[in-house]
C-alpha cells in the first residue's frame, strides 16, 4: 500500500494480553511487517496521534486506559487515520458487540479462541482484502 510515496508496511498492534500481542506480532512479522506494538489502548492512542504511517491496525477489544471500539472512533474522526484498516481481536462473543464493532469503523473481527492459520489468514484479508492462497479453515 502506498501513501504519499512511501511504501507502508508497518502494522499497530494493541493488546494488553502478552501472548496474544507476541502471536499477532509474530505472525505479522512473518508475512513480511514492521510491528509496533504496544500494551494498552491510551498507548496506542498517543501513537496515532502523531503517526499515520501504518497499513493496518490490530486492536483488542478490552484493554486499560482506552478500549480497542474508542480508539477506532477516534481513528474514524481523523481523516489521516481513516484509511487504516482495523481488525478487531476480542473473547466476547456477542452478535451485537459485532455489531456495534462494525458500525465503529472495523473492517474484521476475529472472535477469540481462534488458530494461528485462522489470524494469519484474517490478517492477509485485512491487508490484502484476499488471503494469499486458498485454504479450508478449520474451527478453532
Amino acid at each position: 500500500m502506498i501513501n504519499g510515496g512511501q511504501n507502508l508496511k508497518r502494522i499497530l498492534i494493541a493488546d494488553d494480553d502478552v501472548v496474544m500481542k507476541h502471536l499477532v506480532t509474530s505472525i505479522a512479522r512473518k508475512e513480511g511487517y514492521d510491528v509496533v506494538a504496544v500494551d494498552d489502548g491510551r498507548e496506542a492512542f498517543r501513537i496515532l496521534q502523531s503517526d499515520a504511517n501504518f497499513c493496518a491496525a490490530v486492536f483488542d477489544m478490552m484493554m486499560p486506559g482506552l478500549e480497542g471500539l474508542d480508539i477506532i472512533r477516534y481513528m474514524k474522526t481523523e481523516k489521516r487515520l481513516m484509511r487504516i484498516p482495523v481488525m478487531m481481536i476480542t473473547s466476547e462473543q456477542s452478535l451485537e458487540l459485532m455489531a456495534r464493532s462494525f458500525v465503529a469503523g472495523v473492517t474484521v473481527f476475529l472472535p477469540k479462541p481462534f488458530t494461528a492459520e485462522k489470524l494469519q489468514f484474517t490478517l492477509q484479508m485485512l491487508l490484502n482484502g484476499k488471503p494469499a492462497a486458498p485454504r479450508t479453515l478449520r474451527s478453532s
